[in-house]
């Protein structure tokens, strides 16, 4: 899980779901691409009931424009407790680029990521 802290006057919500459901498979139950496991659901844990209706109008959107050929699974849960990972966790791919892992699943992720959200990219 990841906990993003943002400023709404900089970028909605909605702008953050919308990279988030651009970088990823929320299809796939219990799975990033060969990543197994509940740890690799798709979620979306609201921290109020607006930040909720938002992710529900989101995936109610992406379902009816039908972006994929699968449903999204994408589970929208109350944010209960958020864990800080293990330090060998920390800044992973910035410290194992050229890790196997890091140059077969991340690079193309962030590649996907420059290339449909250049314009939100700071310089």
């Amino acid at each position: 899980m990841v906990q993003i802290t943002f400023d709404p006057v900089a970028i909605s919500y909605a702008d953050l779901l919308t990279v988030f459901f651009g970088v990823h498979d929320p299809t796939t139950l219990n799975r990033q691409g060969a990543d197994v496991g509940t740890q690799y659901r798709s979620a979306v844990f609201f921290h109020d009931d607006s930040q909720k209706a938002v992710a529900e109008k989101a995936i109610a959107t992406l379902t009816e424009e039908q972006i994929w050929p699968n449903p999204v699974v994408t589970e929208i849960a109350p944010f209960d407790k958020f864990f800080r990972a293990e330090d060998h966790h920390q800044d992973y791919y910035r410290n194992n680029k050229n890790q196997g892992y890091c140059q077969v699943v991340i690079n193309p992720k962030l590649d996907k990521f420059r290339k449909e959200f250049a314009a939100r990219l700071k310089d």
